[in-house]
């Protein structure tokens, strides 16, 4: 009679705790769970921090500058180093056409179009003047051949024949370069053509930062710098030479880039870029009033940045990353992975200053998106932060079914069967075992032999399902 008692209170306690924790899954906010950080936050994007904001000196530039406007800007974190009336909207010339080499890139990249398509020119193309390679209508070349026409000897109806190629219309390509910038937040540009020639226009118009900005965008794509850093080519077996434009390619070490242009609107402009080591630059010039001011200015601002600051890579203990537990989960943890650490800029002989420090949640309530932020790795220098990089979960953690809730619990409950014990000495002895990892073992005692229940024991493992 007593064995049957024991055997309906179990039942009733787990009946209890199925109807609380069933309660309990679905009546709490998903993805609240205790944390010891704030801004965990549940965005899938890395934590950025604005450019413009780690900048203090505005408008007293740490060389002389021969320009209307200028700015150097690091490549990988979109630090801004120097500057000089940077978001004056002014006339970009040819500059313009990094906009046109990264929506080709992007193409490129993604497999929409190839540099073997054949391009046909179209009268509008063929009639671009300027600089050019002098298109005829109905021609036909490769998009690397166009390419390259565009990226070294900035050829306006061959940038004009890949928009056409890409966007269907020359039309239809401006729309998509002024869409493009705004999705890179320059709210300083807007764009009239994709050749930067402004005799015809007063409202093609974009700012030293905003082409810093479109700048880093196009460094991104490999197979547009592998064009930028030619000094000489040719097309058309030999017979139409090319050469850069940007003549820092053949004389200043680490030139990646980019572009330059010269209207008598706009001046001589310029976007220079450079690495080396693992330092990546990018110095803007816009109006200078002649062509060695501009380069000149470009190479200043450079070798002030090379100077002065470093990038490193900080390598990250991954095992201080612990699991986090998961809240009414089909998995009880879940461990954060952490992407690639890119290069954080220093100034130089301070890496090993750098302090790291980690914000991670203790639990995040499922369910859990692959991707889903659940705290960060914060690199700082004397208090500032100079990187930031998110810890996110590896895959999706769905949250618990009623029916693998029930069979969780009638697993419990099949384990806490009264197993026999050897007998501890007399019938009056109560035998005793050594506590458990999670929780003590208790026993009792019926008819000379000892029991226990382990049911207190499966509670605290399901220590993810608090009432």
């Amino acid at each position: 009679m007593k064995s049957f008692l024991r055997r309906c209170a179990a039942i009733f306690l787990v009946l209890v705790l199925l109807a609380c924790l069933t309660f309990g899954a679905w009546a709490d906010v998903p993805g609240k769970g205790e944390s010891n950080t704030e801004n965990t936050g549940t965005e899938k994007e890395g934590i950025t921090k604005s450019a413009a904001e780690n900048n203090q000196n505005s408008e007293t530039p740490p060389v002389e500058i021969h320009a209307k406007a200028a700015i150097l800007m690091d490549a990988a974190s979109g630090t801004i180093l120097a500057r000089y009336h940077e978001n004056d909207r002014l006339y970009p010339a040819s500059v313009t056409k990094i906009m046109p080499l990264l929506l080709i890139g992007e193409a490129l990249d993604s497999g929409k179009i190839h540099l073997t398509d054949q391009v046909t020119a179209s009268a509008t193309a063929a009639s671009k003047g300027g600089s050019q390679i002098w298109l005829k209508e109905g021609e036909t070349m490769t998009v690397e051949e166009l390419l390259k026409a565009t990226a070294i000897y900035s050829a306006n109806d061959a940038c004009t024949a890949l928009g056409e190629y890409l966007a269907g219309s020359d039309e239809a390509f401006v729309r998509m370069m002024n869409a493009r910038a705004a999705q890179l937040g320059m709210t300083n540009t807007h764009f009239d053509n994709c050749t930067g020639l402004d005799d015809e226009t007063e409202t093609h118009l974009t700012s030293a930062y905003d082409i810093a900005l479109m700048s880093r965008e196009l460094l991104k794509h490999d197979v547009i710098l592998q064009f930028t850093t030619i000094w000489m080519d040719s097309l058309r077996e030999g017979t139409t030479e090319l050469v850069n434009t940007n003549r820092l390619v053949r004389f200043y070490e680490g030139t990646t880039g980019l572009k330059t242009g010269t209207t008598s609107k706009a001046g001589c402009c310029l976007s220079a870029t450079a690495r080396r080591f693992d330092t990546h630059l990018i110095a803007v010039v816009l109006g200078s009033g002649n062509s060695d001011e501009r380069f000149e200015t470009a190479k200043a601002l450079l070798n002030w940045g090379f100077a002065n600051f470093e990038s490193v890579t900080y390598k990250v203990d991954q095992q201080k990353i612990t699991p986090v537990r998961v809240l009414r989960g089909m998995t009880e943890t879940i461990q954060p992975l952490m992407g690639a650490v890119t290069p954080v800029l220093v100034p130089k002989g301070r890496a090993a200053d750098l302090q790291c420090t980690m914000d991670l949640s203790l639990d995040v309530a499922a369910p859990v998106e692959a991707g889903q932020i659940l705290g960060n790795v914060r690199l700082t220098l004397d208090g500032q932060e100079m990187g930031s990089f998110p810890l996110t979960a590896p895959a999706n953690v769905p949250q618990i079914n009623y029916a693998t809730l029930l069979r969780r619990l009638l697993g419990a409950l099949c384990s806490a069967n009264f197993t026999k014990v050897k007998r501890g000495g007399g019938s009056n002895d109560l035998a005793r075992e050594s506590d458990f990892s999670e929780g003590k073992r208790f026993t009792k005692r019926k008819q000379g032999l000892a029991y226990e229940s382990r049911l207190e024991i499966h509670q605290e493992k399901f220590n993810g399902f608090k009432v």
